[in-house]
């Protein structure tokens, strides 16, 4: 039986379609006192520029290659793979698996953007590396992360943030992330009851807990759609409830990525607002020592 939360503020999973919903919390939690702050508090997010150096691309490059043939992750839940072509899609947990991520993680360069954003000390809510090869590289349909954080996870408000580093060039034509600038401040409630360990699917392909074609069209009309391009070294930091996607990639150029999501220390995991049972800890931790 799901739990059901008397102070949820952001219901979703609903029976029948609900209205969109104006966010009550805020964006920057505390004074944005800076352009970069003032942009992110607008949009939903912010662009950083050689995040990392050309060697340390090099290198993070060929850990990532590491984890994704490494034998003694052969069948862990961890590695997700794609449905069609039984390639890694992702692999989670990825500060633990590696020493060298996680080192990135707590430097001041990645965990000191969150902080900054989310006015308090931060944790690990989930890390994962994104795979999207050449040819045949699947990409993510529209969604808003914290929806399925607060349903699946137990978060409760939009008080985190995540951080794709890019480890290869990101053009429009390789299935590079789509944000639409705004749609942060608008919460929408997606249809449909959430199945017993549904992780084991939507993490391969997400079905439900995803927003409506007249969702989408409603908010990209009223917001409008921009991409992530940039080369390998080049991230962006952004808001949990921003409505973002990303196309399949068709050409022979890979794009992969680390994908850092930070949740603040005030804001950590109750029960699901919306699911049966909490999702495993290596998608949604529940350690919450900061970093």
């Amino acid at each position: 039986m799901t739990l059901v939360h008397t102070d949820d503020r952001y219901p979703t999973r609903l029976a029948t379609p609900g209205r969109h919903q104006d966010r009550t919390d805020p964006t920057v939690w505390g004074a944005a006192d800076s352009e970069e702050l003032a942009s992110f508090d607008a949009n939903g997010f912010g662009m950083v520029e050689q995040l990392l150096t050309p060697t340390e691309v090099d290198e993070f490059s060929a850990e990532i290659d590491r984890l994704a043939s490494a034998p003694e992750l052969h069948g862990d839940d961890r590695v997700i793979v794609e449905k069609s072509s039984n390639r890694v899609r992702s692999v989670f947990e990825v500060h633990r698996l590696s020493a060298a991520i996680s080192d990135l993680v707590r430097e001041s360069r990645v965990a000191g953007l969150a902080r900054q954003v989310l006015g308090s000390e931060v944790y690990i809510h989930q890390s994962r590396v994104n795979y999207m090869p050449g040819f045949r590289g699947t990409g993510f349909y529209w969604h808003s992360d914290f929806e399925t954080w607060h349903a699946e996870d137990g978060m409760p408000a939009p008080r985190a943030v995540s951080l794709s580093i890019a480890l290869t060039n990101n053009y429009p034509i390789n299935g590079s992330l789509m944000v639409m600038p705004g749609s942060h401040r608008t919460f929408v409630p997606c249809i449909g009851s959430t199945p017993a360990e549904h992780y084991r699917e939507s993490l391969q392909e997400q079905e439900i807990g995803v927003p409506t074609h007249a969702d989408i069209a409603a908010l990209a009309d009223r917001y409008g759609i921009t991409q992530f391009t940039g080369p390998a070294g080049s991230a962006l930091l952004f808001d949990s409830n921003i409505m973002h996607g990303s196309s399949n990639n068709i050409t022979p150029f890979p794009r992969s990525n680390i994908f850092l999501v930070f949740n603040s220390v005030e804001n950590t995991l109750v029960e699901p607002f919306a699911a049966p049972a909490p999702r495993p800890t290596y998608i949604a931790s529940r350690d919450f020592t900061p970093v």
